[in-house]
Parts: structure tokens; C-alpha cells; sequence
């Protein structure tokens, strides 16, 4: 039997957290947390697809557009996406999707399936391997675009080519691959659920008001380009919650530039230092952490961390802390304050596997 497998990473983002649906670059990393399929051939056609570890499955059939049987029903949309492309699959599959992801934390795990199940679906289909950037766009294509979301590409991105990526999220979209050697990442997870879509929906709302308003006050105003220092007398002007929240993301947007520079630097001290820095943004002026998160990072930063960060859209999920040399014991201040760490490495992009 011709069994095929295939896999993707999840992520932690460094620099440009809620700047990607912006068109605003982002640094981020595939990290060795996978999701993985396994497809065995059936003489019945179409795929019966069984999801241990959330106690799901799902029939699809795929002579025709499926209808979408959830508001967000990615395996579907996935096999969808492929179909409008003229891709056929000659034999159906029993395939079984398990992963060490964690699940609703801010770690892509949602994006890191859709990736890796559209990599599945077009080995099934016998053409040719994609091109890694193809298949980010196929993904968001299917996750964001068929959906309505609002979502960026940065999880796609990092899903299909890995490593450590500054991504380029102006269309039609792009990545460079950082040689930085980055070491001594703890992930930590709070167990607080988060509501990804609706969380970026609503930031991306209230920075595109910011931006609106700030545009009248000071024409040709550009998100990406128009220095912070010279519209700080304007923001001063305007409502006191989009000013924020546009503000922290033009610092956001500087720091994520800095970010760059330090990583291919090799200045650890300094990436943490801009890690935090970005925090506390996000924290201050986004409203995305949470009382325990903080926790989590203040004991991650006293056992010895350069610097911490949420990781993800926020509003619970994890956080993560570079901790080079400090790893057993940033793990164990998280593991004391309620979360669950992880040491995580740099890993690479989706791939079938044998």
C-alpha cells in the first residue's frame, strides 16, 4: 500500500505581531511543534478523515465543490481551493491527523493544517511539488480569502518554508530566510483559550479607524512609511483608543525593523531587549495579554530571560521567552506560575514525510 504522509510546523512570531493583515513586514520562526497525516489508499473514493486528538471526523467527497459544514470548515475548503485549480485525485484515502501543536494558543495551529493538508491533498493528486511560496498562497487562499478573515499570511509563510523568516506581507508576497542561529526558545502555554478571528478582526478594525482619521489630519499619511515622530502632534489629537492603538503599531512596525538587525546581528541581549519592548506594546496598546500571561513572562524574565513576548493574536494562548543557557529554569518559573513550557528549535517547512 502506497501510504503517504506529510507535516508542517507551528510558529512563534518575534516581531510584528497584528502588523501582518496590515501589509506591514513580520519576523517569525517555524518551530518544531507538528502537525502530521497519514493516508492510507481505500477502494471507495474521496477521504475519510479522523481527528484523535479533538475526537472529530469528517467524510469528504470530492466529485464536486463541497458545502462548508462549519463557518471556518478548512479540510473542505482546502480540497475546494484545489478542485477550482483542475486538481483530481484518482483513489480515495483513510487518513488520521494528530499533532503536538497546541491547539487555540496562539501558535498556528489551524494554519500549520490547512498548510499540511493541502501539501497531503496535492501529493494525492499526483502532480508536481509545489513551490514552497505557492503553497503559503494556496493556504491562505483556503484559511483567509475563501472565509472572509482577517488574517495575514505570516502563519502560512512559516508553515510552508520554515526556519526563521522575515515575510514581506504586501502582495503578492514574499520571504527572506534569516541565517540567525536562534537558540534557548521556551514556549509557554497559559491554557486560556483565545478567540483568534475575532481578536485580529477587532484590532484590525479599531488601527484602520486610527489610520482613517489620522489621514484626514495629515494628508498622505502611509502606515508603512511615514515616520512616528512625524505624526506624534496629530495622534496627540485624535480619540484617545485608536490614537493608541496606532500608535503601538507604528512603534511595532520600528521595532520589528530593529529586530531584523539584530537577528542577523547574532545580538541575543539585544533581540531580547526589543522582544520585551514589543510587549509591552502589545500589552499597553492593543490590550491583547492577560493577567496570568504576564505572570508567566515576569517569572520567565527573573529565572533568567532576555526578553518575553505573547505569542499570537492574544487574548490568552502563549507566550514565549529566549532564554539561551536558561532554558530548565525559564521552564520551570513557567511550569510554577500554571503553564505548560515547551522548549522549542527553529524547524523546517512542510514536507512529506516517510
Amino acid at each position: 500500500m502506497d501510504i503517504l504522509r506529510a507535516s508542517a510546523p507551528g510558529r512563534v512570531c518575534l516581531f510584528g505581531e497584528h502588523q501582518d493583515y496590515l501589509g506591514l513586514p513580520v519576523v517569525a520562526a517555524a518551530v518544531d511543534l507538528r502537525i502530521a497525516v497519514e493516508g492510507a489508499p481505500r477502494d471507495a473514493s474521496g477521504f475519510g478523515v479522523d481527528m484523535p486528538d479533538i475526537g472529530q471526523r469528517a467524510d469528504l467527497s470530492v466529485d464536486a465543490e463541497l458545502p462548508y459544514a462549519t463557518r471556518r470548515d478548512y479540510l473542505r475548503s482546502a480540497v475546494n481551493v484545489l478542485r477550482r485549480r483542475g486538481v483530481r485525485w484518482p483513489r480515495g484515502y483513510d487518513v488520521t491527523l494528530r499533532g503536538d501543536i497546541p491547539i487555540n494558543a496562539g501558535v498556528s495551529s489551524s494554519s500549520a493544517m490547512v498548510v499540511m493538508w493541502l501539501r497531503f491533498l496535492l501529493a494525492a493528486g499526483g502532480g508536481p511539488e509545489p513551490e514552497p511560496e505557492d503553497l503559503a498562497r494556496l493556504a491562505y487562499e483556503a484559511e483567509v480569502t475563501e472565509f472572509g478573515e482577517p488574517g495575514g499570511m505570516m502563519d502560512h509563510f512559516c508553515a510552508a518554508l520554515g526556519g526563521l523568516l522575515w515575510i514581506d506581507t504586501v502582495p503578492p508576497f514574499g520571504a527572506v530566510r534569516l541565517s540567525c542561529d536562534l537558540g534557548g526558545v521556551i514556549l509557554g502555554n497559559s491554557l486560556e483559550p483565545k478567540a483568534t478571528v475575532e481578536t485580529l478582526g477587532r484590532a484590525r478594525a479599531q488601527v484602520a479607524e486610527g489610520a482613517r482619521m489620522l489621514g484626514e489630519r495629515y494628508p498622505g499619511f502611509d502606515l508603512a512609511r511615514t515616520p512616528l515622530a512625524a505624526v506624534e502632534d496629530e495622534l496627540r489629537r485624535l480619540p484617545a483608543d485608536p490614537a493608541r492603538r496606532l500608535r503601538a503599531n507604528l512603534v511595532n512596525r520600528d521595532l520589528c525593523a530593529a529586530g531584523r538587525g539584530a537577528l542577523e546581528r547574532s545580538d541575543a541581549g539585544e533581540v531580547g531587549r526589543l522582544l520585551t519592548r514589543h510587549h509591552a506594546e502589545l500589552r499597553d496598546g492593543l490590550d491583547l495579554s492577560t493577567v496570568k500571561i504576564e505572570r508567566m513572562r515576569e517569572a520567565a524574565l527573573a529565572a533568567g530571560a532576555l526578553g518575553a513576548k505573547i505569542n499570537g493574536s492574544g487574548g490568552g494562548g502563549c507566550m514565549f521567552a529566549l532564554a539561551p543557557g536558561k532554558e530548565e529554569a525559564v521552564a520551570e518559573a513557567i511550569r510554577r506560575e500554571g503553564g505548560v513550557p515547551y522548549r522549542v528549535r527553529v524547524d523546517r517547512g512542510a514536507a512529506l514525510d516517510p
